[in-house]
């Protein structure tokens, strides 16, 4: 039997991999590995080949573009949305390609938080991404609320994960609203979305996800879970390029309403050119659009997510819980006793698409990390975040990986660089 630590066992493991033929999608610099999709995926051929589409149409046909062609822009997000629908377990009409993850997150709050009499408050936890918490305390704030009473954030007892049962027992008659992320973007802990759901529902509230680290990474069935809403950037596993255009989903008990922030787009296709002031929303999750389309920063889409419906949602789960298990495997065997902490879950039903290790020296050994080849991702103060994606990455770049971290250690070669994050991390 192979050693299980070897490069030969990381081998036979690619020789295996149904899903290694998609490397060669992706444009991979052969000198170095890449372990942050999780904060900006590759670009693969496919999505080239469609932003070159939709520039040919600009180019040839002008402003045509918006009703001819093979893909005509006007209806460009929904029919990106029907794409995307599949992977969060969705109905076609329930998704929309829209906005960014903050500003659909202001759509949403604005259209499902509703306080009335005692219930005023907004619920969610201490560690989720800050930009969420930003858009949550403004919200508040143009409704007139103290956010300090009126945004409630459940704590957690090692400042790594969440219990579930801390969420559902702050989740009291004064809660209006909860959003909350699917997946916990430094330890990479799944929160159960259906449990959380039916628990918030049967005390009369609403709750929505932020699908950022999640979509694309491990299965959904929002629509079955009765999910309110959920909302994502499409640059990181969906690897729609950098700020490419997000995504949004709301349940289909919610179609009809008015969206709390209208806009152009907001209204019913048939309608929209009648010029009217009094809005028409689209029937649909489109209804919750604000403006025009961002046709080239969506366009990558259309390309990776052909790729996505090509390999499998399922089929790309199981590689991923297979890259995770073996990097812990590896850092288990090759690293302990050099001052790592491994954050993430231990059990792969709790655990995303990322493994996150602290250091105390962190910052200089994903520095160092980098020097060798390997593209990590800092987290301050001390994390690294190590991303192996379904899609692009093998058995033996988490191989390497390890190697190269130990390397590290052991030359102390990471002294060579200061201990502080760059501008951006």
């Amino acid at each position: 039997m192979t050693n299980i630590y070897s490069h030969n066992y990381a081998k036979e493991l690619d020789e295996q991999d149904e899903l290694k033929v998609f490397r060669n999608e992706f444009y991979i610099n052969p000198d170095k590995i890449y372990l942050d999709g999780n904060s900006l995926g590759l670009l693969s051929k496919q999505a080239e080949k469609a932003v070159y589409t939709i520039m040919e149409a600009w180019k040839s046909v002008a402003i045509d573009g918006w009703t001819q062609g093979n893909q005509p822009w006007f209806h460009l997000s929904e029919h990106i949305g029907e794409k995307m629908a599949p992977l969060v377990g969705a109905n076609s009409d329930e998704v929309i390609a829209t906005g960014s993850t903050t500003t659909n997150l202001h759509q949403l709050v604005a259209s499902f938080y509703k306080p009335e009499e005692s219930r005023t408050k907004i619920l969610a936890d201490a560690l989720n991404f800050p930009s969420d918490i930003y858009a949550l305390k403004s919200q508040l704030q143009l409704r007139g609320y103290d956010t300090k009473k009126h945004l409630v954030q459940v704590e957690s007892d090692n400042g790594h994960v969440l219990k579930e049962e801390d969420i559902i027992a702050a989740m009291t008659e004064e809660v209006a609203l909860i959003v909350l992320p699917s997946v916990l973007y430094r330890s990479g802990q799944i929160l159960d979305m259906e449990k959380l759901t039916v628990e918030a529902h049967a005390r009369g509230i609403m709750i929505g996800f932020d699908l950022c680290h999640s979509i694309g990474a491990i299965p959904h069935a929002l629509h079955d879970w009765g999910v309110d809403f959920a909302f994502w950037c499409n640059y990181k596993h969906l690897n729609g390029g950098p700020g490419s255009v997000g995504g949004l989903f709301v349940h289909k008990k919610h179609f009809g309403e008015q969206p709390g922030l209208a806009g152009w787009f907001s209204s019913e296709k048939e309608k929209q050119f009648d010029m009217d002031h009094d809005l028409t929303p689209a029937p649909h999750a489109g209804a919750y659009q604000i403006g025009t389309p961002h046709v080239l920063s969506a366009a990558p889409l259309l390309g990776s997510l052909d790729l996505f419906e090509e390999a499998g949602i399922t089929k790309i789960r199981e590689k991923s819980v297979a890259l995770t298990s073996y990097l812990l495997q590896l850092l288990d065997h090759e690293l302990s006793g050099y001052g790592f902490i491994v954050r993430s879950p231990k059990l792969a039903k709790n655990r995303g698409a990322h493994v996150f290790i602290e250091h105390q020296e962190a910052a200089r050994i994903c520095k160092a990390l980098k020097a060798s080849g390997v593209v990590p991702d800092f987290r301050a103060p001390n994390g690294i975040r190590l991303a192996p994606v379904s899609l692009y990455n093998s058995f033996s770049d988490v191989w390497h990986t390890v190697q190269n971290l130990k390397k590290i250690m052991d030359e102390k070669t990471y002294k060579n660089y200061s201990n502080k994050r760059g501008v951006v991390a």
